[in-house]
This record gives C-alpha cells, structure tokens and sequence, in this order.
C-alpha cells in the first residue's frame, strides 16, 4: 500500500488534570498533537505506512516530539530539526456546562520559521499515493504557507490524492495575506475538501442554502465543487454540543452528485474532545485506502471519530475492530472479557 503524508505544525500539549481549572492545577500533563500528525498518528495505528513533515527545534523537546511518533508508527524520516522552538498549547479541560479552554503559545516556533528549501518533496513523495494537510498549516506563516503550496504542487504533479480540512482559524493569520486568498489557491489543487458552511462562507464566499432538492450541506458542497472543478468529494462532521462531556456526531459527504449522511452518535461521559476531527479524516482516508464503499467509509470516519472522545490525548488509540463494533450498531460499551 502507497503511504500518506502529512503535513503541519507538532505542539507540545499541557493539560491541567482531572478537569482542573489553570487557576488551581499545579501539575500539567504533556503530550503532544497537532492536526495532520493526528491524522498520521492514527493511520500508523492502523497499520497503514504514514509519514508526518515538519519542522522541530533542534533541541531535547524537539527530539522528545519525534520520539512520541515513531513509538506509534509514524515514520518520521522527513523531518527537519532547526530552529529554537517548540510551539506549545495548554488546555483546561472542561466538564458539564462548564467548556474546555485552549491557549495557544507557538509564536517565533521552529515550524513557523521554517525554510521550505529544506524540504526534499522528491524523496518526500516517494512511494507516496496520499497527501494531506489541512488550513493550519498556511495560516501559521508565510514560509509555511509557501511549503504547502509547493507540496501540494508537487502532490499533483505526481498524481497523488490530495486532500484538506480547511479548519478556518481566522487568529492565526498574521502574516499579511488573507486566508480566503491563499486557501482558495489550496483548495484548487484538492480531491477531497473536509468543509462546512460557515467556513465555506467566510474562505471561499459561499452562502449555502436549503432547498427542496438539496440539503444545505449538499448545496454548499456542489458550489464548492463549481467553483473547484477538481473536487470530487466534500466531507464533514455534524456537531451537537449539549454540555462539554455531552455531544452528539453525524457524518456527511457529498460525492458524485449523491448525500449521504451516517446515524447521529450519541456520546455523553466524553473524555477528550481535541483531535476528533482529525480522527475523522484518518478514518475516511483509511476507508478510501482500504477499499471500502463511500457510505461504508463515511461510517468507519464517524464511528473512528466518536470512539476518539474516549482517549485522552490528541491521537486516536483505538483498533480498527473497535472501529468496526461502533459501525456496526454495538455503542453499549459493554465489559468486554
């Protein structure tokens, strides 16, 4: 099987324990996330040959970064080691009707001033079939906007499938161009789009309706395939926040001029809602890689995404036949022995 690639910025993760609040917590623990290499994480996982680039300091904690991933498969021979810093988030996790906080601290990091002479997408892409990144990345720096844009270049000069989760951050564009701007030229060169509405309104300008023909999700994605003819899927999660540890999830996709959307997933008592998004993605590629019809791989997404909320840390820890029990109508979680 081809390998998947990705492509962002790797965060060392403190989080305040046992749903502390920052004022009351004197201990933090670490872990390490950022959106693509979750995705990458979760594929290795699987079994599935997976590579994350980016860009590390050039010291013990970028070291210690790397080390995290190769102990859960992800191949991490692209990776540069320059700069002086590591880019960090701290998380207060919430509980009930009372919402978890995130503060980021990642300005001046290694990945941010990075040199994309430095990356050989030649031998990056050897043996390559998938490339994914998601709208982080370029909003992060103009270097590492620069990066994105040459690998998806090259991603498609090589035929690979190239997909995004345009995860608009309308914060971390600082550095003078628009997101709608750079993101357009992105999303061009894209076979699959992870998009919602609100961000297709405020990247792209497009105002998605419901019709009597068409869902406002299906509308939104045929517009965005219009105006991007080399879309050929539109993917996305349906979201419902009843309090911080009560939400429910639906998967949606939009391929071939057909709708499809999974059960609701109902997921009270959730333990850690960061990185479920990307656990999404890394399931949709793992069922597009594996052979699964659409709504079956729709269906894996979700379920991979749901279990997620489970597992503490950003990575999703879980095996494909746990996957496949939620796929397949067993949510109980009943004592397995």
């Amino acid at each position: 099987m081809k390998k998947v690639i990705t492509l962002g910025e790797v965060m060392m993760r403190l989080s305040t324990p046992r749903n502390a609040r920052f004022t009351q917590t004197d201990a933090l623990e670490v872990t390490y996330g950022g959106g693509e290499a979750n995705v990458t994480a979760a594929l290795a996982w699987w079994g599935i040959p997976a590579a994350h680039v980016t860009c590390f300091p050039d010291n013990d904690l970028g070291h210690a970064a790397a080390a995290f991933y190769r102990r859960v498969g992800v191949d991490t021979g692209h990776i540069v080691f320059r700069g002086q810093r590591l880019g960090l988030y701290f998380l207060e996790v919430g509980a009930m009707m009372r919402p978890s906080k995130v503060i980021y601290d990642r300005s001046a990091s290694a990945f941010a001033q990075l040199d994309p002479a430095d990356f050989d997408w030649d031998k990056i892409f050897e043996g390559a079939g998938w490339f994914h990144f998601t709208g982080i990345t370029p909003a992060v720096s103009e270097p590492a906007a620069r990066l994105c844009q040459l690998a998806v270049t090259a991603a498609k000069s090589r035929g690979l499938t190239v997909s995004a989760d345009v995860n608009s951050r309308k914060n971390l564009w600082q550095w003078g161009r628009k997101a709608g701007e750079v993101m357009t030229e992105l999303a061009a060169g894209c076979d699959v789009l992870v998009c919602g509405s609100g961000d297709a309104e405020e990247l792209f300008g497009i105002k998605a309706k419901k019709t009597d023909q068409e869902s406002k999700f299906a509308n939104m994605s045929r517009q965005i395939m219009e105006r991007f003819p080399h879309v050929k899927k539109v993917i996305g999660t349906k979201r419902e926040s009843l309090t911080a540890s009560h939400n429910t999830l639906q998967g949606r996709a939009y391929t071939d001029g057909q709708y499809l959307e999974t059960p609701i997933l109902d997921m009270d008592g959730m333990v850690d809602r960061i990185g479920g998004g990307d656990a999404f993605m890394a399931g949709y590629i793992y069922g597009q890689l594996t052979g699964l019809p659409e709504a079956e791989a729709l269906h894996f997404a979700t379920a991979a995404s749901a279990l997620k909320h489970s597992i503490e840390g950003d990575i999703n820890l879980v095996s494909v036949p746990e996957v496949q029990e939620i796929v397949s109508g067993n949510v109980s979680g009943k004592l397995s022995r």
